[in-house]
């Protein structure tokens, strides 16, 4: 479906958003291309690579019917297919978030290098399969390219469907997740006994619970990972207000505490991709940063968990 080689075009996707023309008019906001050269990580089961940098739509992109958000956040995906991104992960939880996703991205021009991911969230088998089909208008794409059991609602009726889809080619790839850490064993099971493609699990310098099984068992078992709550839902900045990143952040190219959370989680050797929401360009910009220059090694790591502990 997809060549993971093109590249969209700040010309190309803004030529999609239709009545949003003033977003046109505005300067790229590129990093330079002498850093952009994106960190990319393998999907175990197929050899596909992703850039380590995607994108949330939690909160964020629940904005139908509002013209100006609508406006801000084109100029939100722009910044992100712009700088190297390419999955977006979504839910029929987050409310209008997947319509907007499809009006703003527009033709299949505009899809050329789009990952799309969304979630299927009921009960049942029949309920099941209506959510996906509506996910798929609303994304406005022909093939999922990843479909996940969301927060592993009814997984033993679904799991089966999408291994149906997938072998039909209606989606490509078949996962799960969960966001918060009280299900992180009846994870770790499905884990150890299903075969996946995806895991989507929390984890941050503040919540590493994941380094415990949940990280492990997915190399283990060759499931690529994604990333949810890399700022512990805002709390981290609420940690760090006011005070300076510390002087040893330059060795692995930090320039600010968003990126200098989110190259802690990329660093773990097991993370496929992390995928922050956000609905500013500068905070897209600053995030995408993240998976360009040098990473942290294990040593600093463990520095950057003590230094955040202390404050």
């Amino acid at each position: 479906m997809i060549d993971p080689n093109i590249k969209m075009t700040r010309r190309s996707f803004l030529g999609t958003v239709g009545t949003l023309t003033s977003v046109m008019l505005l300067p790229p906001r590129r990093l330079p291309a002498a850093e952009n050269r994106f960190l990319l990580r393998p999907i175990p089961s197929s050899g596909e690579r992703l850039p380590v940098m995607g994108m949330g739509t939690s909160r964020t992109f629940d904005v139908q019917g509002d013209a100006a958000a609508m406006e801000q956040l084109a100029q939100v995906l722009a910044a992100f297919f712009d700088n190297g991104g390419r999955l977006i992960d979504s839910s029929p939880m987050y409310g209008s978030a997947e319509s907007v996703i499809g009006k703003l991205l527009g033709s299949k021009q505009g899809k050329s290098s789009l990952f799309a991911a969304t979630k299927v969230w009921t009960d049942g088998r029949a309920a099941g399969i209506a959510q996906m089909e509506r996910s798929m208008q609303r994304l406005g794409v022909d093939v999922i390219d990843l479909m996940q059991i969301h927060n592993l609602r009814d997984w033993k009726t679904h799991l089966p469907v999408l291994r149906e889809w997938k072998q039909k080619g209606r989606i490509r790839y078949i996962g799960i997740t969960t966001s918060h850490g009280r299900d992180h064993e009846a994870l770790a099971q499905v884990l150890r006994t299903e075969t996946l493609d995806f895991v989507q699990f929390s984890y941050n310098i503040a919540d590493r619970a994941a380094e415990e099984q949940l990280l492990p068992l997915a190399a283990d078992h060759g499931v690529a990972v994604l990333i949810n709550r890399p700022f512990q839902r805002g709390s981290l900045f609420q940690k760090t207000r006011g005070r300076g990143l510390p002087a040893w952040s330059t060795e692995f190219d930090c320039n600010s505490w968003a990126q200098f959370f989110l190259k802690f989680i990329i660093a773990h050797p097991d993370v496929t991709c992390v995928i922050p929401a956000t609905s500013k360009v500068k905070h897209m910009t600053d995030n995408m940063a993240a998976g360009v220059g040098s990473l942290p090694d294990a040593d600093l790591r463990r520095r950057m968990v003590t230094h955040v502990a202390s404050l």
